[in-house]
């Protein structure tokens, strides 16, 4: 075996792992959790002229939302919470089925569903292609599939902070991307084989 997959696949692992820690470590330097709806507002202890209060360290969409005095902190929370309220209950239902916090985070897991959709589109082509030719069979776009898959699942899970997934998919792509060229160069090999000897 090569060992640039490996190579690759470790690679890959780490870049996961560290984009995955980034967002853990703000969330660790947070001195107050709190979520509204299906938004997490994590607060940090600060002070402006000698008075206590709060800055907003996520999520992105607050976080200029200035120095909260101590005793404006109850205001600004119920603010978000009338926010949130005053959305339509099928909304608040919807973005808390997906667990977002806006219309405008529905892109990332619609990368997510779209990796869904092509690992079961892998497993559907496989299973009528074997059923077709009666023999189990792994056709090429079965690897097409698991790589687009695999690629928008790794974003999605990055997204998502999800260490299990980034984990499982970061491996998997190498795999699928090694396959991919295994066919091509034998592809390339046949050709070569099968064109005609100019000297012969």
């Amino acid at each position: 075996m090569k060992p640039g997959p490996v190579i690759a696949m470790v690679l890959l692992v780490l870049l996961g792992m560290w984009l995955v820690l980034q967002p853990t470590l703000a969330r660790g330097s947070a001195d107050l959790d709190i979520k509204v709806g299906a938004m997490e507002i994590m607060l940090q202890r600060d002070t402006l002229d000698g008075s206590p209060g709060y800055r907003v360290a996520a999520p992105k969409s607050l976080v200029d939302s200035g120095f909260i005095p101590a005793d404006d902190l109850d205001a600004f929370l119920n603010n978000q919470i009338e926010s949130w309220n005053a959305r339509p209950a099928w909304a608040r239902n919807l973005l808390g089925f997906f667990n977002i916090t806006s219309w405008g985070t529905f892109g990332w897991v619609a990368i997510g569903l779209i990796g869904q959709g092509a690992f079961f589109g892998r497993m559907f082509v496989q299973w009528i292609i074997s059923e077709r030719s009666r023999v189990s069979t792994v056709p090429e776009i079965f690897w097409w599939f698991s790589f687009l898959g695999g690629l928008c699942l790794f974003v999605y899970f990055v997204w998502r902070v999800d260490i299990v997934g980034v984990i499982g998919q970061s491996t998997g792509v190498v795999i699928y991307a090694r396959n991919l060229k295994l066919i091509h160069k034998e592809k390339h090999r046949a050709c070569a084989q099968a064109a005609p000897n100019p000297e012969g």
